[in-house]
């Protein structure tokens, strides 16, 4: 068995309220001195989370979790126009705190500098991860910050930049009912943003709007249902090229994410007015069956859970997305060897094939493609905290579109904690193409945060900054 917080398990209500007194006290003594909104923090902290759905072999998922989920898209974008990345995370208030801010940082391309880091939102005492933030750029060049709620208990709000290329102040837009955001912007058009709510399950929709300020009503994408099913339930994973956005997502029988199966596809070339399967026929929304032609691939029949990761368009338009499956939701070796899919449309048919195996189901890493040159960045390596969310950091690549895999680089090794969610930025350019969280899943640490380029060259973020723009430290792996 893992040694940490299954110990809260065995050692009763005495040690539940330390652990609370430690990990909660700090949110709530600064939830009673005002919010931190548009303030500079000194550096480049992740937050720590536990899910607290302890097994055998430990948590379902924990550790450092400042670039998490999967399913906040994107979080990350180069703008050429300034020659900067711009990207967001979710930050926390110090080295022993858990107490969840929503950031955004600036990589400066030209002076090689990073910025200090900007307060978009102080989520006032939340320390769940799930409402960390994800990013929209217009064509006149604001940042949109896309601030994840979670169910009806917590709203979601979206930020707009106060000056175009700038992280100085945000300015709030929206409150409304928002999970997961996703948000897509396409010039000429407006924002689509796809999210989720929690009408008792985990449902679909999306929004439109010409400028980020009056939106359309919410439109439901999908509610599959089997025979006698009271409740459906969904997570999507998402991509926009040249005006087309895509989606692929999964299904929870009955509601329940503890089995979330198959994977479904959808695609808009008009802005959301029509939806369609890969083959161009038009889906009535929401989709309700679950033998239906936008169904990509079945493993409800091979009772096979589907963990959605990343997804791309290749340089012909054609969808392609990263995703685990696994034999159930716990964590730990019963569960079998976790498999890497690609899956890839080639014009007529899905193409699907496994490239490498983890040993979590909350692996997390991110699918890259520049013409025949594809890359996933992920954390196969299953050290130092084999069991948990997280791992050493590979890149696979292949050559030739997809078909063929190798291992290409060992990005890092011998490290102390587990790295976890790399998440690639939007037309990146080196040296930040991508960026992640390290972080102890097994029990609560800090949270080194780290970005990397195309040959596996690393750099750390700063975690204390002294001046308001600094230069990153290379770091070497040994």
């Amino acid at each position: 068995m893992k040694f940490g917080f299954s110990c809260l398990q065995t050692f009763g209500c005495k040690t539940y309220l330390f652990f609370c007194v430690i990990f909660f006290l700090p949110g709530l003594i600064h939830s009673q001195q005002g919010d931190a909104n548009n303030n500079k923090v000194n550096g480049y902290k992740g937050i720590w989370f536990t899910l607290g759905q302890f097994g055998e072999y430990g948590d379902k998922y924990s550790g450092g979790l400042g670039t998490y989920t999967a399913k906040h898209v994107p979080l990350a974008i180069y703008a050429p126009e300034v020659d900067k990345t711009f990207f967001v995370y979710g930050g926390t208030t110090g080295e022993h705190d858990r107490y969840l801010l929503c950031m955004i940082g600036c990589f400066d391309h030209e002076s090689g500098m990073v910025s200090r880091p900007t307060v978009v939102y102080d989520k006032k005492g939340v320390d769940d991860p799930h409402d960390n933030p994800s990013l929209a750029i217009d064509e006149e060049g604001y940042i949109w910050v896309f601030v994840s709620g979670r169910g009806r208990n917590r709203p979601g709000f979206k930020y707009r930049s106060s000056e175009p290329y700038s992280i100085a102040q945000f300015d709030q837009v929206t409150e409304e009912e928002m999970t997961y955001p996703q948000p897509k912007y396409i010039n000429g058009k407006g924002f689509l943003n796809l999210f989720t709510k929690y009408t008792g399950v985990r449902e679909l929709y999306f929004e439109t709007s010409a400028d980020g300020k009056d939106w359309t009503d919410d439109v439901k994408l999908s509610s599959i249902k089997r025979e006698g099913d009271e409740r459906s339930g969904h997570y999507q994973m998402s991509s926009v090229r040249e005006g087309k956005v895509g989606t692929f997502f999964n299904w929870h029988p009955n509601g329940n994410v503890d089995r979330r199966t198959n994977l479904y596809y959808l695609e808009t070339t008009d802005y959301g007015k029509t939806w369609t399967d890969i083959n161009g026929k038009e889906m009535k929304l929401p989709l309700r069956d679950l033998d239906v032609s936008a169904r990509a691939m079945d493993y409800y029949t091979l009772s096979k859970n589907v963990y959605l990761k990343d997804m791309e368009f290749d340089r012909n338009g054609h969808p392609a997305g990263l995703y685990i499956t696994s034999g159930g939701h716990e964590a730990g070796p019963e569960n079998g060897a976790r498999e890497w899919h690609l899956i890839r449309w080639n014009g007529d048919d899905w193409e699907d094939q496994v490239i490498c195996t983890s040993d979590h189901n909350y692996d997390m890493g991110s699918l890259m493609i520049n013409g025949e040159e594809w890359r996933i960045i992920v954390p196969g390596g299953n050290s130092p905290q084999e069991h948990g969310g997280g791992g050493e950091i590979e890149i696979w690549s292949s050559k030739d579109s997809g078909s063929n895999w190798e291992l290409t680089k060992n990005v890092t090794k011998n490290s102390i904690r587990n790295h976890n969610y790399v998440r690639k930025v939007i037309n990146g350019t080196d040296p930040f193409l991508y960026f992640w969280a390290d972080g102890n899943p097994d029990r609560f640490s800090p949270s080194i945060m780290y970005f990397g380029d195309s040959e596996g060259n690393v750099w750390q973020l700063p975690y204390d900054m002294s001046s308001d723009n600094q230069v990153p430290v290379r770091v070497k792996f040994y």
